[in-house]
């Protein structure tokens, strides 16, 4: 296990090795001018840095609607590429393309601002994507050639039909979510295995062995709009079949929570323990209340119900807010998506709660330039983020200003916290202090681009979501030093202690690793509350 590394930030702290939170992470604070949304369409060009300070601060905090036209004017400016293409990051060095849930992610944000207030200069972005989205060819019929992975294909369909959704007269988008739902529904590669009922992420479980609920809980949610475009019953019919398999190998057996990943080596399928990922709880809440829409069966909206409460309850930190550990191939605007429609549809005042609550708290986790860290109740990242990190900031501002667009959030949160420049490597380690929060920062893909996490501990117990941080994940195989690695903050003053433990091997996650270069702790009372409501 290593030597116990105790760390201990205090009223006595060390002078040499604390600096103001200024110096060290830029505050994203003042309200992006106004940019016209036609930019988008510009040819694509290399991003500025980012400044290392922010500007002044605004004179009074913004409002949801203030801060979701901002999210639309960034997320364009910073990933949008033009020609109907996205860039990982806002950097040169990124990729650009239009497929997979970056991408999709992005394209599912853009669609949301359309459905919440019928834009119409939205419209042009959306039929640009709806053109360069991936034409899927016939499902792989098997042997060596077959190398889709599954899940990509499912993230692709729900992408274009919300496209063709925006666009109704653009049959080539409906066209193209059809042929990549049957790319692996309709192939034998991926439904084999111990439990053939969930399918494997790549072809007959090659190398990891893995089964991912990337997969199901897209194809279930791509077949639900499948039937809603073309009232095909044959659609609801595997919805339904998809949906009944996903909650038998999937569903914690305490909480009505779903882990993302299971491992099916042939004899035996296996949980990987309590991964409760963003974007599948999102998924399957909003295919949970779509199945009961479809079919009168009032048992999926409860099911669905169930689960974001769970959300509210065992994936919130002490503040209420909602923490989505650090992995980096993890999605929050599903979950954003599905709580708006909770609170619009189902009219829970929980989910609306939750939206305005985890809105207020983002604009403390802005960036300069727009953009949003993972962390909704962190600070602002000093490296660049990409759309992995920031789409949840961007969804939960455009779905909070759908609610309630005059209010206003709350004062930025992390003006008066101090950065502690410590080197940690080995585990367990402990970090001890004073304060009412804390940012755990480090390199996202330090050992580029997979294996390495460590689990986490908060004042004794370890975080439910036990995900921890996977810092060595980079989906954009890149490294970004000064990334927020993990945050997490209370609602008053007080002592508290993190504890990092080594993480235990799996065939995705790999061993243990953890190198962070130091953590920045909050003092004082945390502001909470709105101005209106």
């Amino acid at each position: 296990m290593g030597n116990r590394l105790v760390e201990s930030v205090n009223a006595r702290a060390d002078t040499n090795h604390v600096k103001p939170w200024a110096r060290v992470l830029p505050f994203a604070r003042a309200v992006l001018a106004g940019v016209m949304i036609a930019c988008a369409a510009a040819p694509a060009v290399a991003p500025a840095k980012p400044p290392v300070r922010a500007g002044p601060l605004p004179q009074s905090p913004p409002t949801y609607a203030v801060l979701a036209n901002d999210s639309i004017v960034a997320m364009l400016r910073e990933y949008y590429a033009g020609r109907g293409l996205w860039r990982d990051c806002p950097e040169a060095r990124c990729w650009v393309h239009n497929s997979d849930w970056g991408s999709d992610a992005l394209t599912n944000t853009l669609y949301l601002r359309w459905a919440s207030t019928g834009d119409k200069r939205l419209a042009p972005i959306l039929a640009a994507l709806a053109t360069s989205a991936r034409r899927y060819k016939a499902p792989c019929g098997g042997g060596r050639h077959c190398l889709l992975w599954s899940d990509v294909p499912m993230w692709d369909s729900v992408a274009a039909s919300r496209e063709h959704h925006a666009l109704p007269s653009d049959r080539v988008a409906l066209e193209k979510a059809v042929a990549a739902f049957w790319a692996v529904e309709g192939s034998p590669v991926y439904a084999v295995g111990a439990c053939p009922e969930i399918r494997y992420q790549r072809p007959f479980g090659r190398g990891d062995r893995l089964k991912t609920l990337e997969t199901d809980s897209n194809g279930i949610k791509a077949a639900l709009l499948l039937y809603e475009a073309t009232h095909e019953p044959g659609y609801l019919a595997i919805a339904r079949t998809r949906y009944e398999a996903v909650r038998r190998y999937f569903l914690d057996p305490h909480v009505p929570l779903y882990t993302v990943y299971v491992f099916d080596d042939g004899a035996h399928c296996r949980q990987s323990p309590h991964r409760y990922f963003a974007s599948v709880n999102g998924n399957m809440i909003w295919n949970g209340l779509r199945l009961a829409r479809a079919t009168g069966d009032a048992r999926y909206r409860a099911q669905a119900v169930a689960s974001a409460q769970a959300v509210v309850r065992f994936l919130s930190d002490p503040s209420g807010i909602f923490s989505d550990l650090q992995a980096e191939n993890d999605l929050e605007e599903p979950l954003v998506e599905a709580m708006l429609d909770l609170a619009t549809g189902e009219q829970q005042t929980f989910a609306r709660r939750w939206l305005l609550d985890n809105a207020s708290a983002a604009y403390s986790a802005r960036r300069s330039d727009g953009t949003y860290g993972r962390f909704f109740d962190g600070p602002p990242p000093v490296s660049n983020v990409t759309v992995w990190q920031t789409n949840g900031g961007f969804a939960v501002q455009i779905a909070a200003a759908s609610l309630a667009p005059a209010t206003t959030v709350w004062a930025a949160a992390w003006d008066d916290a101090r950065f502690v420049e410590r080197e940690i490597t080995r585990m367990p380690a402990t970090i001890r202090f004073r304060g009412s929060g804390i940012a755990l920062i480090g390199t996202i893909g330090e050992v580029c681009c997979q294996p390495g996490h460590a689990r986490i501990a908060v004042d004794g117990v370890e975080t439910t979501n036990q995900i921890g941080t996977w810092q060595n994940k980079s989906s954009s195989g890149r490294q970004f030093p000064n990334s927020v690695l993990f945050a997490w903050r209370w609602p008053t003053f007080g002592d508290h202690e993190i504890t990092l433990r080594p993480g235990v091997y799996d065939a995705k996650e790999g061993g243990s690793f953890l190198h962070a270069r130091g953590y920045a702790v909050l003092g004082g009372v945390s502001r909470m509350g709105h101005n209106t409501l």
